[in-house]
């Protein structure tokens, strides 16, 4: 297996990095090399310590490494988790993607797979709308875009997403949602792995 995937998330309260976990395990698994690593965080620090939950979670995610354009370059494939914000994703993630403008222009981002997953406070709350803005990204990387589709029956029993999996904040990690996000995870996997031979 020749796949090297970073998995990028952002998660002020911990929903994405669940998410993203166990995606990295399950594509870890699957034989892939893989970096789990966080956007970097944006927000003034007085204001992340200004709310308990959200300098919870930044204490308690603190040893794992800062997303760079490095991890990008050294990577074949891409999954990036992150909240909704509005219907398109948070803006730590998109002050990301946006250094990256370098990168792209030598064409490191493209022909490589990505999938994406989100989450959002209710169930209808722009989570299709934030995979789709990052897949648009990805259209404009020259990228591959993986998607779950209906691919496996576990798409249908967490509210079956075709676009990547998507978590309603709060709701439990249940074996059927882990299920789903390995799916996904391993399709990933599987794919960039038959890009990498091409």
């Amino acid at each position: 297996m020749n796949v090297r995937l970073a998995v990028v998330y952002y998660s002020t309260y911990g929903t994405n990095h669940q998410m993203a976990s166990i995606a990295a395990q399950a594509a870890t698994a699957a034989g892939a090399e893989v970096r789990l690593l966080k956007a970097p965080e944006t927000a003034p620090a007085q204001v992340v310590a200004g709310q308990e939950a959200w300098q919870a979670q930044a204490d308690k995610t603190a040893d794992i490494p800062v997303a760079t354009v490095d991890d990008l370059e050294w990577a074949n494939a891409y999954l990036f988790s992150c909240p909704t914000r509005f219907g398109v994703m948070a803006s730590q993630m998109r002050a990301f993607i946006d250094t990256l403008g370098g990168f792209w222009a030598k064409g490191g981002l493209a022909n490589k797979a990505v999938s994406a997953m989100s989450s959002a406070q209710n169930t209808h709350g722009g989570q299709e709308a934030t995979i789709l803005s990052f897949y648009t990204t990805v259209f404009h990387w020259g990228g591959i875009v993986v998607a779950p589709g209906f691919t496996d029956p576990c798409i249908f029993k967490t509210g079956g997403n075709p676009y990547g999996y998507s978590h309603t904040q709060g709701q439990p990690f249940t074996p059927e949602v882990e299920a789903s996000i390995g799916h996904q995870a391993r399709r990933l996997v599987q794919f960039a792995e038959k890009l990498s031979a091409a």
